[in-house]
């Protein structure tokens, strides 16, 4: 397996002050990157939905991460679906074409899971991606998204440009978004139990019916999954990035207010949406082609989630 040498690399890491990225930052300083080489381009700075915004924060870069997103919750990709839509086609697209132009050696894309079909086969290969229509929910996000991985292997297989397309699943850990309107499902749930004990109420409103599984991926593990790959993955073929572990959302609701000690009842909103029904993958070809595995377990994983949570709630 052909080691890319950080030491010398000039990175450009969009999205590199969000949560993820932070965490992808300090996983190339210990992959030996040096920090005055890692550029970080502020949306306030930079709008990558502009072709002239990329062209210029591509320039004397050998390796691009992409991580900028527009991002959010089934609330977000409900009431927003044509921005997510268009938003990251635009950045990605317009990344991937202008690194191509200004010479990038890597490009490095990471992905969304919301791209698998609706009803994909649990656990979800990558060889799946492809047999259906995403949840209908996610899908403007999700197909945007997907779209990048096939520029990216149009543009190996023309210009023999190297790009790579990682799929982490969903994220969570200290430094998370927990906007209740924007906030994915493990900070909603912290911050609706956290703010339910400060008011002193006795029952917790939750989404849906609880019966929708999902897999998360703590995010110092996904960020060392995402810096392994851009060092020993060059392949044309997509990578799940995962623990390969599956729970409901009403078993996870259920442990995170254990952990909280939250008495109260959980009420079932049955009228609102679950999501896709199961969500959780096949993680063997990242360990068979860059040798990645999860390293934090899911409690010890939201123990500190919940406790960042609780000394920087406002």
């Amino acid at each position: 397996m052909a080691t890319l040498d950080l030491s010398n690399q000039r990175i450009l890491v969009t999205g590199g002050a969000g949560f993820l990225g932070r965490q992808v930052i300090e996983q190339l300083c210990t992959a030996g990157a040096k920090r005055e080489k890692i550029t970080v381009p502020r949306s306030r700075d930079y709008d990558l939905r502009s072709l002239e915004a990329c062209q210029q924060v591509v320039q004397q870069q050998d390796i691009v991460i992409h991580l900028a997103a527009h991002v959010g919750g089934i609330g977000l990709n409900r009431d927003k679906p044509a921005e997510l839509f268009y938003d990251n086609l635009m950045m990605g697209t317009q990344l991937i074409h202008t690194a191509y132009q200004a010479g990038v050696q890597k490009f490095v894309c990471v992905g969304t899971i919301c791209a698998y079909p609706k009803f994909t086969p649990v656990p979800f290969k990558e060889d799946d991606l492809w047999n259906g229509y995403p949840e209908e929910t996610n899908a403007p996000y999700g197909v945007a998204k997907k779209a990048l991985l096939v520029q990216l292997q149009a543009y190996r297989q023309q210009y023999g440009f190297n790009g790579i397309y990682l799929l982490p699943v969903n994220l969570y850990g200290p430094e998370d978004n927990f906007d209740p309107k924007s906030s994915h499902v493990i900070p909603a749930l912290i911050r609706k139990v956290h703010e339910a004990q400060q008011k002193g109420e006795k029952q917790l409103p939750v989404w849906g019916d609880g019966s929708p599984t999902r897999e998360f991926l703590y995010s110092t593990d996904a960020a060392r999954g995402i810096v392994m790959g851009t060092q020993f993955y060059n392949d044309i073929e997509p990578v799940n990035l995962g623990t390969g572990e599956e729970i409901s959302i009403r078993n996870l609701i259920e442990l995170i207010c254990d952990l909280m000690k939250f008495e109260g009842e959980i009420i079932w909103e049955t009228d609102k949406p679950n999501g896709q029904p199961r969500r959780c993958l096949d993680i063997e070809r990242a360990e068979q082609a860059f040798g990645f595995t999860a390293e934090v377990g899911f409690k010890e994983g939201l123990e500190n989630t919940i406790n960042w949570y609780r000394q920087h709630a406002t």
